[in-house]
């Protein structure tokens, strides 16, 4: 079996006008050749639930849940990569989902849905810099605003 076609790719990006407010978020996904672009918006909301909700979008696109896939997430959210990355999400659960300093731990019900994804997928988290010369990055970004100023309408 090849190992690199087995390979799946999911760019995330979110943004918000205003903070809350309109905010849209995007996801393209890279299967050796085949690109796959996924973007939505919500009227109410905030940047960090749009970067969740790019990446659960993402990885709930991957269909085939009996295939595991060698899944790589990217994502200028450092919310995102340190909460998975530095076990955040971990000791939030062992804490009854309140943080460090004991406050109850926001957006809670994406973070859910987030950890039922990776038990299936197991996808490794990678930051990238936003607003930089990553291309997926850049194209995710024009994506999610696009689509928070649809939200605005």
């Amino acid at each position: 079996m090849d190992i690199q076609k087995e390979r799946i790719l999911i760019y995330t990006d979110g943004a918000c006008s205003g903070n809350p407010g309109p905010g849209g978020w995007a996801c393209i996904l890279i299967y050796g050749e085949h690109e796959k672009e996924l973007s939505g918006h919500e009227p109410d909301t905030t940047n960090n639930r749009m970067e969740l909700m790019a990446v659960i979008k993402g990885l709930e696109a991957l269909n085939d849940s009996a295939n595991k896939y060698n899944v790589e997430v990217y994502s200028d959210s450092s919310y995102i990569v340190n909460a998975i990355n530095q076990n955040w999400v971990e000791n939030w659960q062992k804490n009854g989902w309140r943080t460090a300093d004991k406050k109850e731990v926001k957006n809670r019900d994406l973070w859910q849905d987030l950890i039922n994804l990776n038990n299936l997928h197991t996808p490794k988290y990678i930051k990238v810099k936003g607003h930089s010369d990553d291309e997926y990055n850049n194209r995710c970004d024009a994506l999610a605003v696009a689509q928070s100023k649809i939200a605005k309408i």
